[in-house]
């Protein structure tokens, strides 16, 4: 179907009901540069399958832009929801080595976003280290927000790039 008026007016001929959706509105997603003293930190977790092999990627970059630090890992096999609460656990823990101070974390899992506010359930062979994330970030000027995959090409990119290296 190429969901014109033909293929409407074929189904209505034949008395199939449709159902029609919203209207979406296009939304703007782009990477953004943090504010000055900042350092953003992209991330990305991936698996190929359910659980399968599993590897995770992120990517430190200053006020301007620039390359700082990145970083990755093979999870062997995992779920996807374990990289990407992997790669968060372990993007803090180097910025935390680096002694950074003020970090925006970006990161393309909204439950991921959500765990630092809310209490989501952590994979629980991460739950010790995420608690100690969750400290770190307690103790410097600290942000998190969600970027869709589009905004976080970088990231995702060196993610998927894990399963060929």
């Amino acid at each position: 179907m190429k969901n014109d008026m033909f293929d409407f007016n074929v189904l209505k001929f034949f008395g199939i009901n449709t159902r029609t959706g919203k209207v979406l509105r296009p939304l703007p997603v782009r990477w953004e540069f943090p504010s000055p003293g900042w350092v953003k930190i992209n991330t990305d977790g991936a698996a190929r399958g359910y659980p399968g092999l599993a590897t995770c990627r992120g990517i430190f970059r200053g006020s301007m832009g620039e390359f700082i630090e990145a970083f990755s890992a093979f999870l062997e096999v995992q779920t996807a929801l374990v990289a990407e609460f992997y790669v968060v656990i372990h993007a803090m823990e180097e910025a935390q080595k680096m002694g950074l101070t003020n970090v925006w974390l970006e990161c393309d899992s909204a439950l991921v976003c959500a765990a630092f506010t809310a209490k989501t359930t952590v994979p629980w062979m991460l739950r010790n280290r995420w608690n100690a994330c969750l400290n770190y970030c307690g103790e410097i000027r600290f942000t998190v927000t969600h970027i869709f995959r589009e905004g976080n090409a970088c990231a995702d990119k060196l993610a998927n790039l894990g399963f060929f290296s």
